[in-house]
């Protein structure tokens, strides 16, 4: 992070685990490109860190993660020209950019050779749900709420269905997928999307933690590596196909409306009427 980047991700190593924190509060912890570029920094931070035999993922403010900043998406993005300089993408070519910039992340969660531990105490929606499937090991406290909202915006949950459908009951999953439904952490806990549903987020990540101080880095490691592999062939192999149909989506009227609607807080057109 230069000096001119805004801080967003911040980290401390305490306790035996590393602390990544989603500090960018005014727009609820968005995935923005500067917020991946220092979870990734923070990530390989923490592989580094011999005081730390675990990671623990929280947040900052009211929600742990609103899913993509549409406001960067609405915004377009650049990309690279033969002289040096750069020039506007097309949606779809920007969608599919930062679709593989997630994927990264998402790879770079799933493969960390530590545990890695979602401490939810608050909101959780579209890509922030992918956030915490990534995760090892899940907890989110009675103020926590989730939700998949891509369909209400004429998007598809492409990239992060794949580490959700690895952790949430096929039926459950489906519901939530295709109605964008909003449920509490009792509920996420009972499709397998969380480890635990808590009362007191901070003393149950303190006891998960504790857990891992008698095991060996390495065979932490080893054994994680074990449970990550079906789940970064997936990723891999399907990566492109997903990407692409992000990109198809993001070029249609649907998703435009659908994104101008959540900005300007106003229902789409196609959700008038409908109670």
């Amino acid at each position: 992070m230069t000096a001119s980047e805004p801080h967003l991700v911040s980290f401390a190593t305490r306790g035996g685990a590393a602390h990544i924190t989603l500090d960018s509060p005014h727009n609820r912890n968005a995935i923005s490109t500067a917020l991946v570029d220092q979870l990734h920094a923070a990530l390989e931070r923490a592989a580094e860190d011999d005081a730390a035999r675990v990671v623990v993922l929280g947040h900052t403010g009211g929600t742990f993660c609103a899913g993509a900043d549409l406001s960067e998406a609405s915004r377009g993005t650049s990309g690279p020209r033969g002289d040096g300089g750069a020039e506007p993408l097309n949606p779809a070519d920007a969608a599919a950019a930062r679709t593989r910039t997630f994927l990264d992340l998402l790879r770079a969660i799933i493969a960390h050779p530590k545990p890695v531990i979602a401490a939810v105490d608050g909101h959780v929606r579209a890509g922030g749900m992918g956030l915490v499937a990534a995760c090892d090991l899940a907890v989110a406290g009675p103020s926590s709420t989730f939700a998949l909202t891509e369909v209400r915006l004429g998007l598809a949950a492409a990239m992060i269905s794949v580490p959700l459908a690895a952790r949430v009951n096929s039926r459950d999953l489906t519901r939530a997928l295709l109605t964008g439904e909003k449920f509490d952490a009792a509920h996420a806990r009972s499709i397998g999307l969380l480890t635990e549903a808590v009362d007191d987020v901070p003393a149950a990540v303190d006891e998960l933690v504790a857990s891992f101080r008698p095991c060996s880095p390495q065979g932490l490691a080893e054994n994680k590596a074990l449970l990550a592999g079906p789940l970064l062939a997936e990723l891999d192999e399907r990566g492109d196909d997903l990407a692409g149909i992000t990109a198809r989506l993001f070029g249609t009227g649907e998703v435009a409306e659908g994104m101008t609607a959540f900005l300007e807080r106003r229902p789409p057109s196609w959700a008038v009427g409908a109670e």
